[in-house]
Order: structure tokens, then sequence, then C-alpha cells
């Protein structure tokens, strides 16, 4: 699993933000009502089986998929979980525990949005924080989408100042680890894409 950040506790309070835009309610027309918003990004990554689902539903095929079969702590559906296997795409399975960002998850990021194929990320653990490096990851004029339990869908359109924002924010939960020194490679990894 290489090094991993852990997000403490006391920092769970700076994920309460929504980092873009969030479109209320669920299913298909939440969608639909966001897809007018999506122009065509460069790159188009969904975090989470639901959002995933509801997207695969409708035909928007997004080059990067990352889902981990569950929803809010549980299981997702078998609809759902037979929904998000597309036949589409390259599969990469890592393991990654709740609360965390692996070196491994990054990694698998990395490599999924700069292959030319689409990438299904299959998360053994939990995907929660992986829109994290995604953001900071993605080239320029991508969108990222992830699910807001209990309250719909978040677009994050990738811009420098996005980006800068996400780096804030890892770099809060970085300095408050205790392995910071271990830390040094999964930071670079994740800077070296500042300004792509």
């Amino acid at each position: 699993m290489g090094s991993q950040i852990v997000l403490y506790e006391e920092l769970r309070p700076l994920f309460n933000k929504i980092f873009g835009v969030l479109y209320t309610g669920n299913g298909d027309d939440t969608i639909r009502e966001l897809s007018s918003d999506l122009e065509s990004p460069t790159k188009l990554i969904s975090v989470g089986d639901v959002t995933t689902f509801h997207l695969l539903n409708l035909n928007i095929i997004p080059d990067v998929l990352i889902v981990d079969d569950r929803t809010k702590r549980g299981p997702a559906s078998d609809r759902v979980v037979v929904g998000t296997k597309h036949k589409g795409f390259t599969e990469i399975f890592v393991d990654n525990p709740a609360g965390v960002i692996t070196e491994d998850l990054i990694d698998a990021v990395d490599n999924a949005i700069s292959s030319d194929e689409n990438v299904r990320i299959f998360v053994r653990g939990e995907e929660d924080l992986a829109a994290l490096p995604a953001i900071l990851m993605a080239p320029q004029g991508s969108v990222v989408l992830y699910g807001q339990p209990d309250q719909g869908v978040v677009l994050v359109k990738i811009t420098q100042s996005k980006k800068e924002e996400i780096r804030d924010l890892l770099s809060k939960i970085i300095g408050a680890q205790d392995n910071k020194e271990e830390l040094r490679t999964i930071w670079r990894k994740l800077d070296g894409h500042q300004n792509h």
C-alpha cells in the first residue's frame, strides 16, 4: 500500500465544504440537470458508485471512474454494483482503507488520468477521499463529479485556483501527520500536477 495520508478526526470538518457546484436531488434527473454544464471536459472523472451508476445509465461515459461497491458506508445495491461494471473500461484494483489516501490510490488515479483508455478503479476499502487526488491531478479543463451523501452530486471544474485550494487542504492534512518525512514522495506525486 505504500505510505498513506490519514484524515484525522479533527480535520474532518474541512471536508464538510463542497468543492464545486452542488446539484441537489438524486438519480438520473440530477445527472440530466448537470449534464448541460459538463460542456466537453478534457477528462471526466466520476467518484462514487451511485453518481457513476446514474452517469452510465444515461450513457455519459467517464474517462475515469472510481467505485468501491459501497454507498453511505453500507453495501451498494446489486443494481448499482452491476451498473458500474461497464465493458469499455480497463480495470485497476487498489486497496485503500476508510479515512485515508494511500500512495497506491494516488498512483492508480495518476495512471488512470494519463491513460488513453477509459479506466475503472475499484477500491477495496473506501473511495470517499479519492476526489481530492483526482481534482489535484486532473488536467485543467477536466470535470470531477462526486456524490454528496443525502444531498446530490458535486461538479468540480478543474482550474488552477481549484487545484491550489485542494493543494492547500492536502498540505494542512499532511502537516498534521506524524510521518511527514515519509509522505514527501506522496506530496511530490500530488504536487507535480499543480500546473497541468
